[in-house]
């Protein structure tokens, strides 16, 4: 941890200002405490949220509103691809919020693909064992507010607007003393540690945003710490080899902590395993100390049996397409198992029905998701290379089409040549377009890649985001031999997102 900011010469007119502050915080009822502790069992019997976790905009106006305001301050500040690889300005803040971070025990998730999911699946499974939870998230598919969850569901928009209002003074005094203002993702991190620390919340599950040694989120000392799949991503950043990335990624391993390592390039694993062993931390490794024993396509997702660290899981469904969200299940699986201590502790496996019903109750909004009928519209955020392999494996073996067509819009600065490449053995035709983020890639130059992979035959310019899915609908819904032709919509979060909306999702 830094150290608090240094007082300047003027220290008590700070103090006062620090006293003024605290004094005109609302005061709590109370019996407050006592009422959110009854949440719990509240939340256990009305059962698992509802819907898709993907909020909708306020529909009551002045919340709205106020919505607004809070999303355009944190517009103007540094994006998520603008970074100072520093964590004393987040440190001064949560310090002066006084560390909620430190309330709750948290389970912390790395990588380059999969994290998403994974972080929905642990916090299936943890709430099926009636724990209270938070889960920090990014990015988001179509509200911000997505990024914050409670119980397995977004926190509302006017929680979120009390939060950032909660500790928007001392946003102020953090930016007043560090020499860059708090990035918008450092201010939504430390919103996300207040807000599980005000529930209050019996653990959390963190997703890095970047990297790990210097991502925002590691002033956590998490219980259990997990790294996906690591692969090229982020380059200019992290690093240009699997070893470099690692190096960053393990940055999350903590002291005494457990490390659940997913599949990994044997030379990001043996950078792992050093780090690991450098803190003492026990590992658990796919395919080693735990896996997928089998699986098989299903209606609506797969059947699984899972090798956790207790033991055989069987029969479990998962409602998510691809072999790359059973692998996703098996890293969950062994995480919260390394929390409940199965496998140092003891090694009883979990109650079965408590993870088949977690399992099954299981979704990942714009992972592998069906948004449309006649013709069957797919939507899936791949934006890398590795990504976009498994999407092309897993719509390929989930979905029977006789002919696919591809709506891509991608976002500056990633490997979009390997994204490409990855999806040009299963796109018959691709429609390439551009998604309303100032990063998105301009239209007319995505497709000078796509001719060079596809062919000028098969690449289609839509600059619009809507006239794309309506060119590739009208692509699918031709007739003859094309009857049994699905859409695939990808290559950035943004992308899918706004298809969502469009497509009449949230």
């Amino acid at each position: 941890m830094s150290e608090r900011p240094q007082n300047e010469p003027d220290e008590q007119n700070e103090s006062d200002e620090f006293d003024e502050i605290v004094g005109a915080e609302t005061e709590r009822d109370p019996d407050l405490a006592v009422i959110e502790a009854g949440s719990r069992t509240l939340r256990a019997q009305s059962g698992p949220p509802e819907g898709d976790g993907i909020p909708a905009r306020p529909s009551d106006p002045e919340v709205d509103r106020a919505l607004r305001e809070v999303e355009s301050e944190l517009a103007t500040r540094w994006g998520e691809t603008k970074l100072d690889p520093s964590l004393v300005r987040v440190e001064a803040l949560l310090d002066i919020l006084g560390s909620p971070q430190r309330a709750y025990p948290s389970i912390h998730i790395t990588g380059t693909n999969g994290k998403t999911s994974t972080a929905r699946m642990i916090e299936a499974l943890l709430g099926s064992f009636e724990l209270r939870t938070g889960r920090y998230t990014s990015p988001h598919v179509q509200s911000v507010t997505e990024r914050i969850s409670l119980d397995g569901a977004p926190i509302s928009a006017e929680r979120f607007i009390e939060t950032y209002q909660d500790i928007a003074p001392y946003i102020q005094m953090v930016d007043d003393r560090q020499e860059y203002r708090l990035s918008f993702f450092e201010v939504l991190t430390a919103m996300a540690y207040a807000a599980f620390a005000d529930a209050p919340v019996d653990i959390a599950v963190v997703e890095v945003g970047m990297g790990g040694t210097w991502d925002a989120t590691n002033v956590i000392d998490a219980d259990v710490a997990v790294i996906m799949p690591i692969s090229l991503d982020h380059t200019d950043r992290l690093g240009t080899t699997p070893e470099e990335i690692a190096v960053e990624k393990s940055g999350i391993v903590k002291q005494d902590a457990t490390v659940v390592l997913a599949q990994q390039p044997v030379e990001a694993a043996s950078v792992m395993l050093k780090r690991a062993v450098e803190v003492d931390a026990t590992v658990a490794r796919e395919g080693m100390e735990f896996g997928v024993v089998s699986r098989e396509v299903a209606v609506g997702g797969q059947l699984l049996t899972l090798r956790g660290l207790g033991g055989e899981y069987p029969e479990i469904f998962l409602p998510l397409h691809g072999a790359h969200q059973a692998h996703n299940a098996a890293v969950a699986l062994a995480a919260v198992e390394a929390f409940f201590g199965v496998g140092s502790q003891h090694a009883r496996p979990l109650d079965l029905d408590s993870i088949r019903s977690a399992f099954a109750a299981v979704s990942s909004p714009g992972r592998m998701e069906v948004v449309r009928r006649s013709p069957t519209v797919v939507l899936d955020a791949a934006h890398n290379p590795g990504g976009a392999r498994a999407a092309a494996e897993a719509v390929t073996e989930a979905f029977d089409f006789s002919r696919l067509i591809g709506v891509v819009g991608a976002t500056d600065g990633k490997d979009v040549r390997g994204l490409l490449e990855a999806f040009e053995p299963i796109f018959a035709d691709v429609v390439v377009t551009s998604n309303s983020s100032h990063r998105a890639m301009d239209a007319d130059e995505l497709a000078g890649l796509a001719v060079e992979v596809f062919g000028s035959d098969r690449v289609q310019v839509e600059p619009r985001l809507d006239d794309a899915l309506e060119a590739a609908i009208t692509l699918a819904e031709e007739e003859g031999e094309y009857a049994g032709a699905g859409v695939l919509v990808t290559g950035s979060v943004i992308t899918v997102g706004e298809a969502r909306l469009l497509l009449g999702k949230g």
